[in-house]
């Protein structure tokens, strides 16, 4: 009888090695190689076989010119922002991987989706028992209707006992929660390992690919904030999905960091409700405090996440330090930027805050990275350092260069409509920007700047 293997592998990136090294000749991480156990090759073969169940014969190879190029029709999940951001649909065949923090609503959108969904879905939960998921279904569904009578649960971490249910049940979709707790008796090692989890996840994938059955996986994140396991496992799915945000804010953003079938531009918002996830289908109004008129220390910036264009709020506060050393806190914006931005003020417009603390918040809990935020955050840090408000109507977008310089952003034009939108009568863009647009075609106006002088100038007189 044959003996096990003893590998290492790299739970970054899933590089092999014969004997445990320090540091990854790959991806030049420290201390990620983990000790696997790895069956005799027959074991492994003829177990993936009789997992995957009925696949066809040996494929064979065809000519590019004989396959067809039709998009295949894709499966609606009842849900806008899902759709938008999966690039229109789930598309059958493929396999999702949707991440995101503990106790974020990975579990409750998927569960509230699939109760929205005609046609036969197999939910398999391997970190809670069917009484829970009914309880949280009676708690998602609308008062007064009745769950879809093809969602079906099974409570189970046993790949194999999993696929003898799948070929009984004949599913349209399966999802799995989560992947790390699933294992196969292929592999001796305890479920969430990395082999375990690569195992588990081709299995899964040969599946999908043979049978034309989308398969939704649902992953753990690290401390890092990055998906837990082998890397391998991003490579093999078709697409992978971070749902991000506070727990302490209702807010979350759905977005898609690789996706074959769509753009991995496209943005989705939720809003955490007491009956589950609602999907917000304008932002800005949402993101914007009502009343906040002879408030210093806020401004509105017309910022894009995606493709979509929302108006943010930005709050600053400026204070004087009560240590020796100034405080720099940033929350739902990169601090080094901040850090950034608050020396350009010093340096190029003059104002001395070497001596003050400075505190940032992005409103409503969003982590926005584009860069045309930057003039609203040094006008929001001005106007709480000078103790005087920004007048009502004012929005602004810009990118703010190491010389002063206010720097053209992309997509101006929807920037200007969305603030337009929403009421605003004056908004501040790069002067750069202004090149084939006509004044004429909004109702809004522009207020063109070169430098952040000019922009300051423009807010305070």
């Amino acid at each position: 009888m044959a003996k096990d293997k003893i590998a290492y592998v790299c739970s970054n990136c899933g590089q092999e090695s014969a004997k445990w090294i320090g540091k990854c000749p790959n991806c030049g991480q420290w201390n990620t190689f983990k000790e696997i156990r790895v069956a005799p090759e027959p074991a492994v073969r003829t177990t993936a076989t009789s997992v995957v169940g009925k696949g066809g014969g040996r494929p064979s190879p065809l000519l590019l010119r004989d396959i067809s190029a039709k998009d295949e029709p894709r499966i609606d999940m009842c849900d806008g922002e899902l759709n938008r951001v999966l690039g229109g649909g789930l598309v059958p065949g493929s396999i999702v991987l949707l991440g995101g923090e503990p106790g974020i609503g990975k579990s409750t959108l998927v569960l509230q989706t699939v109760l929205a969904l005609p046609g036969r879905i197999l939910y398999v939960s391997g970190e809670e028992s069917a009484h829970q998921l009914k309880m949280r279904a009676e708690r998602l569904l609308p008062a007064g209707k009745q769950s879809s009578d093809g969602c079906m649960i099974l409570c189970d971490t046993s790949l194999e006992d999993i696929f003898k249910n799948v070929s009984e049940v004949k599913p349209d979709i399966v999802i799995i929660d989560s992947i790390q707790t699933i294992s196969t008796d292929s592999v001796d090692s305890s479920p969430g390992s990395v082999a375990q989890v690569r195992e588990c996840a081709t299995a899964l994938l040969r599946f999908a690919k043979s049978s034309g059955v989308p398969v939704i996986l649902i992953g753990h994140i690290n401390k890092e904030g990055t998906l837990a396991g082998p890397k391998i496992l991003e490579h093999i799915v078709d697409t992978v999905i971070q749902f991000e945000g506070d727990q302490h804010y209702m807010y979350r953003i759905l977005r898609s960091t690789k996706n074959r079938f769509g753009s991995t531009s496209e943005l989705g918002i939720y809003e955490m409700c007491q009956n589950g996830l609602r999907q917000v289908g304008n932002p800005s109004e949402l993101l914007l405090t009502q009343d906040h008129d002879g408030l210093s220390g806020i401004a509105i910036s017309s910022a894009i996440e995606g493709v979509r264009p929302f108006l943010v709020e930005t709050q600053a506060l400026v204070s004087s330090a009560a240590y020796g050393t100034p405080q720099r806190s940033a929350t739902g914006f990169d601090q080094r930027r901040l850090n950034m931005l608050l020396a350009v003020l010093e340096k190029r417009v003059g104002f001395k805050l070497m001596q003050k603390d400075v505190f940032l918040n992005i409103a409503g809990g969003l982590r926005v990275t584009d860069m045309a935020m930057d003039l609203s955050v040094i006008a929001a840090v001005l106007s709480s350092n000078v103790d005087t408000a920004i007048e009502p109507g004012w929005c602004m977008a810009g990118e703010v260069g190491l010389s002063g310089e206010v720097r053209p952003v992309s997509r101006i034009e929807q920037r200007i409509a969305e603030a337009e939108k929403l009421g605003f009568t004056h908004i501040i863009v790069p002067k750069y920007n202004m090149q084939g647009i006509s004044k004429k075609k909004f109702n809004i106006e522009l207020v063109p700047v070169r430098k952040v002088e000019e922009a300051l100038r423009a807010l305070f007189g």
